[in-house]
């Protein structure tokens, strides 16, 4: 009798542990589950607080040269009148704006047929393009955390062909609306990801609530509901925020005032760019781990 006792005592307990067990387990990834999928708010754009004004500032173009390199390219270099303006000097208010900043300072953006720009601190670049080709080059000031300066001067934009010899031509400036894209670009890390900075260049065109307008869709293809689509009527910078972490994208569409497309060269542009936790791993090859965003 002692021992049927023990044993149904023991399968009890066993039992008792059992359950115990299971119910630990269930808490544990109900939670974790939980964790995973708690809901972003809606993307939204906020407006930017006002910036440090240069209406004086000036951009033109100086001296443009080519020079053949092989039998199918030509190398163009740029060189640029700066005037009333400060590269490499940190705008006044660069850590009020809680976004990214280039430690590097106030720049140079230049954009190449609407492509991903680059960031020139001094007032020069360089670049080679395939011969028989035609390209639209825009360059413009920008403040140290990548917001265009907008003012009249501020920028340039130069058309320009180079036949199938090499030869650059300087072709008629455009008349015909035009946008150009900046900002998102690159990979965002850490605190730069909660204010991501839209900003875009408009040529030829004034923006208002019964002219042409800027149409922009904003979508995280990580998180499917993450995504916006908003018409923009104000020339004037943007904050992307709670786009969420992954792999995002901007397409910008310049409108006439019916909300039709824009007929004509560079009226679209579009980009891709990562928002991340943390930067890459130090463990990753040196080519791989530069911030892009802050250039």
């Amino acid at each position: 009798m002692k021992t049927c006792t023990l044993l149904i005592s023991g399968c009890i307990l066993f039992l008792t542990a059992c359950n115990n067990n299971k119910t630990t387990t269930t808490d544990s990834s109900t939670h974790i589950d939980s964790a995973k999928k708690t809901p972003l708010g809606p993307v939204t754009l906020a407006t930017v607080s006002p910036s440090p004004e240069f209406p004086t500032a000036s951009l033109s173009m100086g001296v443009v040269k080519a020079e053949k390199v092989g039998t199918d390219s030509t190398k163009v270099s740029f060189n640029f009148i700066v005037k009333n303006y400060e590269l490499k000097m940190q705008t006044a208010d660069n850590a009020n704006k809680m976004c990214n900043n280039s430690d590097k300072g106030q720049h140079i953006h230049f954009i190449m047929d609407n492509g991903p720009y680059k960031a020139l601190y001094e007032p020069k670049n360089e670049i080679t393009l395939v011969n028989g080709s035609e390209h639209y080059l825009i360059a413009f000031l920008s403040r140290s955390y990548h917001e265009s300066i907008k003012s009249k001067g501020a920028a340039v934009v130069y058309h320009f062909s180079i036949d199938e010899k090499g030869n650059l031509k300087k072709m008629e400036e455009p008349k015909t609306p035009m946008i150009f894209y900046s900002r998102p670009k690159g990979d965002y890390f850490g605190k730069d990801i909660n204010n991501v900075l839209l900003d875009f260049y408009v040529w030829n065109c004034t923006l208002a609530p019964d002219g042409y307008k800027v149409k922009a869709e904003i979508a995280n293809h990580a998180i499917e509901a993450q995504k916006l689509s908003a018409t923009i009527d104000k020339w004037e910078p943007h904050f992307i925020q709670n786009l969420g972490l992954g792999k995002c994208s901007v397409a910008l569409t310049l409108v006439d005032k019916d909300g039709k497309k824009v007929d004509g060269p560079q009226t679209t542009a579009s980009r891709e760019f990562t928002l991340a936790e943390q930067a890459i791993s130090p463990t990753t090859p040196p080519a791989a781990k530069t911030d892009s965003a802050k250039k």
